[in-house]
């Protein structure tokens, strides 16, 4: 019985929200917040980010047309470069500046750095009973399901958890950054063999952000080009604009006056999505899909040769896709990227991984020409590409690629939603209807 019902509501569900393009074009919707030549769609104003991969050029007919570009991030104003560049010259790890810089807009000078370095200290641990919950719970492998229930209970241990003013905001957003290591990392120790609260390893306070989270999943203390490379890693996806899925629904949450756990946890559940959060394990499939279908690979026509059977849906997954080629934004290239790609060459070099680093390069090198002759767009390696063979590089497991992730980026969820609330609009966009006109009668349940 109860499959009958199940298999009514599927078909009819089916047969009732497709939608026709006619009436897509006819209305002109934005459907996904996006223009009809792929661009988004302008729905707010932001300090925190800006992401540049294209402009738009007036031609002689006075029509608009898109201009692909190198890409740019910009972090408050900052090129990201430029902050990555200068953390890496200086020695010295750069999360924290960075999430002190989208909080407040500024740079942090010595004693500012100081002083919130030392409040994210203060705050990495759990209370106890937020460890119970963790080792207390079903047995599963799904590490961001756990990371949003975490969050979601840490309200239990806020005297103010619903409070909307900026102090209270401010210190929920840096207690959640300042936890999220902690969190990830015990919520996969919890995966294995039955630990108990005292095996949990504390994070220490003289260690940062980044160090600390490889501490405490790892028991020891990472080497230095491991620590300060994790740490580019966070720096790199701390922050990607107001229009990324996760940022945007988190300053959708927030728009209706939910608390800072609620919040987070939408940017969590947005992230945990394939289309959002899970590129670098797609890659990684992919790649691995290639090294036992390539024989050669130094061999640039056979890698051709299969980059074409993907696109043609004939090989990997049959979806079509170059997984970590292509970006919603940038075209020529990403920035991020560009950077990653040249570190990363060192800690492949340090795992012995130098061979399928090469393969990486190599992909990254081929697919976007390939992509364009077939397809007609300009596409260049994203972020994603290289995230995962770094990660795997460390020795960090593909099931913590998108909780680290968000470890990351909650330094942007918190610094756009406090900006969402400081702005304070409800955000309401409006929707066409797909029916044909409004039903004539309603009709008797005996009747139908």
């Amino acid at each position: 019985m109860m499959q009958n019902v199940l298999k009514l509501i599927e078909k009819l569900s089916l047969e009732h929200n497709k939608i026709s393009p006619a009436l897509v074009r006819e209305k002109n919707i934005k459907l996904g917040l996006r223009n009809e030549d792929g661009t988004g769609v302008f729905v707010g104003i932001t300090s925190k980010g800006q992401v540049m991969g294209y402009k738009r050029e007036i031609q002689g007919d006075g029509t608009e047309k898109k201009v692909d570009l190198d890409g740019e991030l910009y972090y408050c104003g900052y090129n990201v470069t430029d902050l990555v560049s200068h953390q890496q010259e200086e020695g010295r790890f750069g999360f924290e500046e960075t999430a002190y810089l989208l909080l407040t807009g500024k740079l942090p000078n010595n004693k500012h750095l100081e002083e919130f370095t030392s409040e994210l200290a203060q705050r990495r641990k759990l209370p106890a009973e937020a460890k119970t919950m963790i080792l207390n719970r079903p047995p599963h492998d799904d590490q961001m399901g756990a990371l949003h229930t975490i969050v979601s209970a840490m309200h239990l241990f806020d005297r103010t958890p619903n409070s909307t003013d900026i102090k209270d905001l401010s210190r929920q957003c840096i207690d959640l950054i300042a936890k999220f290591p902690t969190i990830v990392a015990y919520n996969c120790l919890a995966s294995g063999n039955g630990k108990k609260v005292r095996e949990l390893i504390e994070p220490k306070e003289e260690y940062g952000h980044a160090e600390n989270f490889l501490y405490m999943l790892k028991g020891k203390r990472p080497d230095k080009l491991t620590a300060n490379l994790f740490d580019m890693m966070l720096v790199l996806h701390a922050e990607h604009g107001g229009g990324n899925n996760s940022t945007f629904t988190v300053r959708t949450v927030s728009s209706s006056g939910a608390n800072s756990y609620m919040a987070i946890c939408s940017g969590i559940a947005s992230l945990s999505g394939h289309l959002h959060g899970g590129a670098n394990e797609a890659v990684e499939s992919m790649m691995e899909n290639i090294k036992a279908n390539v024989k050669k690979w130094d061999d640039d026509d056979e890698l051709f040769r299969y980059l074409i059977k993907i696109l043609d849906k004939k090989v990997n997954d049959k979806s079509g896709k170059v997984y970590g080629i292509g970006h919603a934004v940038y075209t020529k290239s990403d920035p991020r990227a560009v950077i990653l790609e040249h570190k990363a060459l060192e800690i492949a070099q340090q795992s012995g991984m130098e061979k399928e680093f090469e393969l990486y390069r190599s992909i990254a090198r081929l697919a976007p020409g390939i992509i364009l002759k077939k397809k007609g767009k300009v596409a260049s390696a994203n972020v994603d590409f290289y995230s995962g063979f770094v990660y795997r590089s460390m020795g960090i497991p593909k099931e913590l690629f998108t909780p680290i992730f968000a470890m990351s980026r909650v330094a942007g969820w918190s610094a756009h939603r406090i900006e969402e609330i400081i702005q304070g609009r409800l955000i309401r966009p409006s929707y066409f209807s797909s029916l044909p006109g409004l039903r004539e009668e309603y009709v008797p349940l005996k009747s139908r």
